[in-house]
């Protein structure tokens, strides 16, 4: 599928431009399939580069599946025809034959969340992955260090272990990842109790150490000036900043909800409120990509052809 589009690339092709330029790109879960269009018409009018994902946990909560939503990108992409560069992303997941699948299914990067391991365990896990999915041209993001959770939806762990500089080196070399979660401060979810915090000391120490991309979990409900000092470290910082819940609390509100769907229960609404969801979806988005992540108009840094 992606073979017929130069422009939906490998994770660490997308990442370069944006480390090097000092901007991030927007990892973006629309949760439900009638929101990945969103995603991609807020980054196509902004001619901003984006990551349109979903994670295994996700898959689970929604009750969604993996075919059902690459089936909907690349039906959305075929529509759309997108110019900017986007890459399809499986997030957060422990289960190497969901790897393989997404890898199939053409999913152009894939992260291996081994972080509840010790560190031995994590690289070897990992390094496995990366191994298969280099071979196939997909890009792997790893985790190290434990990213706590605000409300238990993006992740079932509430402990938060902050990465260590020294043991992300190593993580690297052993594993050659071409991208690295970092826990810094942020969490999943909303934030109710905790406050959101991103340290800049420890991002800066692992940034000594390795040249990776870093990539920053939790960005929704974290203040814009926390992301924008991440982002802008010297020698390159955070470059791909995940953002999910802030998608779909845009489109509850617009739908006077509160409460969470599912996939079939979304896809029961009348076509004008899904339409109504989906045109909140992509005003959070394009919000994100200009206040956020500074990748506006930033198309042309990259080689397509």
């Amino acid at each position: 599928m992606k073979a017929n589009y130069k422009n939906i690339i490998p994770l660490k092709q997308l990442l370069a431009p944006a480390q090097k330029n000092g901007f991030a790109i927007g990892a973006f879960s629309p949760r439900y399939t009638a929101m990945i269009r969103s995603v991609l018409l807020a980054a196509e009018h902004l001619q901003s580069p984006a990551i349109v994902q979903i994670a295994q946990v996700e898959l689970g909560w929604y009750q969604s599946n993996l075919v059902d939503f690459a089936h909907v990108f690349w039906q959305q992409v075929d529509e759309l025809q997108p110019t900017i560069p986007i890459g399809l992303h499986l997030d957060h997941t422990q289960d190497f034959e969901l790897i393989k699948q997404a890898i199939d299914l053409g999913f152009t990067s894939v992260m291996i969340d081994a972080s509840q391991q010790p560190l031995d365990g994590n690289i070897a896990t990992t390094r496995q992955v990366v191994e298969y999915a280099h071979a196939h041209g997909v890009s792997v993001e790893a985790e190290l260090g434990k990213i706590g959770t605000a409300d238990f939806i993006e992740s079932d762990v509430d402990e938060e272990l902050y990465t260590d500089p020294q043991e992300a080196a190593l993580f690297v070399a052993q594993t050659g990842v071409d991208a690295l979660a970092v826990s810094v401060g942020t969490a999943h979810g909303v934030y109710l109790v905790r406050q959101p915090k991103v340290d800049i000391g420890r991002l800066n120490a692992i940034r000594a150490l390795t040249d990776v991309a870093l990539v920053l979990h939790g960005g929704s409900g974290t203040p814009a000036e926390m992301v924008h000092n991440a982002i802008q470290l010297s020698g390159g910082g955070v470059s791909k900043v995940n953002i999910a819940t802030d998608l779909e609390l845009g489109m509850l509100a617009a739908l006077g909800r509160k409460e969470r769907t599912t996939e079939a229960g979304l896809n029961l609404l009348p076509a004008a409120d899904i339409e109504i969801g989906a045109k909140a979806v992509q005003k959070v988005v394009e919000e994100k990509i200009i206040n956020y992540l500074g990748s506006a108009q930033k198309k042309d840094l990259y080689q397509l052809g």
